[in-house]
């Protein structure tokens, strides 16, 4: 899981997003909204489908494209709950909380670096590893 997390505001464009998202290399970002129930997420599915649509990204505010119907990750789920939880839900990022803040974002990517070769060096308890194929 990533730890340092993009946070944005609702008023936000489309355009400024991308850019934020780009430059960090993310693939989602955690929308806050003082005003709002709880906290979006901005994924890069939710400004291709904007832009596919023909919407103008310097005038299309994050907080019209936002996933507010959220699912959350506890710091202790296990790498396989999170992706069972990835795949029903059809999306590729969980907000991780811990006694109500953001502790940080797990992406599908997290996962499978943990699950493969590459992943060595994710520290994952082995009850949350894949079995071996």
């Amino acid at each position: 899981m990533s730890t340092v997390v993009l946070t944005i505001g609702p008023s936000h464009t489309l355009r400024e997003a991308a850019r934020q998202m780009a430059e960090r290399r993310v693939g989602a970002a955690v929308v806050l909204d003082p005003d709002g129930p709880g906290h979006g997420i901005l994924t890069e599915r939710d400004v291709l489908r904007s832009i596919g649509a023909g919407h103008d990204p310097d005038e299309q505010l994050v907080g019209d494209h936002l996933t507010s119907d959220v699912v959350f990750a506890a710091p202790d789920w296990s790498l396989e709950e999170a992706a069972v939880a990835m795949v029903r839900g059809n999306f590729r990022h969980l907000i991780v909380t811990e006694g109500g803040e953001i502790a940080g974002v797990l992406s599908v990517r997290d996962v499978v670096r943990c699950w493969t070769d590459d992943g060595a060096l994710c520290d994952v308890p082995e009850s949350a590893q894949a079995p071996a194929a």
